[in-house]
């Protein structure tokens, strides 16, 4: 999450047609906590594992099981192969004087592209007293968007005040210069 980039970009790579500039632009992006070092560690050790007790069942005559523990490794590598795959998700968001732009690209590369009025848009905020912000939500009439779902509640929390202010400074109409 970077809220406070003042510049629309990143890895969308495009500023909104509309004739005026952005003065909020965020790129929402999950967290995934192991990197490529920890998962090159995880298979290798998880590889080891299933290597050894796959060798001691064939020692003692139970070769299928050897073959078992070469799937496990398969699956956990696949398993971690899509959830990375998913990380590669990020949303957009962009506020300026007359135009609210969502962008959401999904895993490989689903795009939806969202755009409201300022005026007329309604913010929703789902509150839980324990949790924080549990929803962030944009509609107008009968359209209505979620947005950053798969942030972690303190960033939710975050990203609904920054954004929050933002759709308020569109609506009273006096744009930071």
């Amino acid at each position: 999450m970077n809220p406070d980039n003042p510049k629309p970009g990143g890895r969308a790579g495009q500023q909104p047609p509309s004739g005026d500039e952005p003065f909020f632009s965020a790129i929402l992006t999950p967290h995934r906590s192991l990197g490529p070092n920890g998962f090159l560690v995880l298979m290798l050790c998880t590889g080891a594992i299933c290597f050894a007790a796959g060798t001691l069942f064939l020692s003692i005559g139970a070769w299928p099981v050897f073959g078992f523990f070469g799937l496990d490794v398969l699956l956990v590598w696949v398993a971690f192969r899509m959830n990375y795959a998913s990380a590669n998700a990020y949303e957009e968001v962009c506020v300026s004087a007359h135009e609210i732009v969502i962008r959401k690209v999904g895993p490989g590369k689903r795009r939806q592209e969202f755009r409201f009025n300022p005026f007329w848009v309604r913010l929703s905020v789902a509150r839980l007293e324990d949790e924080g912000v549990t929803r962030i939500a944009l509609s107008i009439r009968d359209q209505s968007v979620d947005i950053g779902a798969f942030l972690n509640p303190d960033d939710r929390t975050s990203f609904a005040g920054a954004l929050a202010a933002a759709v308020a400074t569109a609506k009273a109409g006096t744009v930071p210069r």
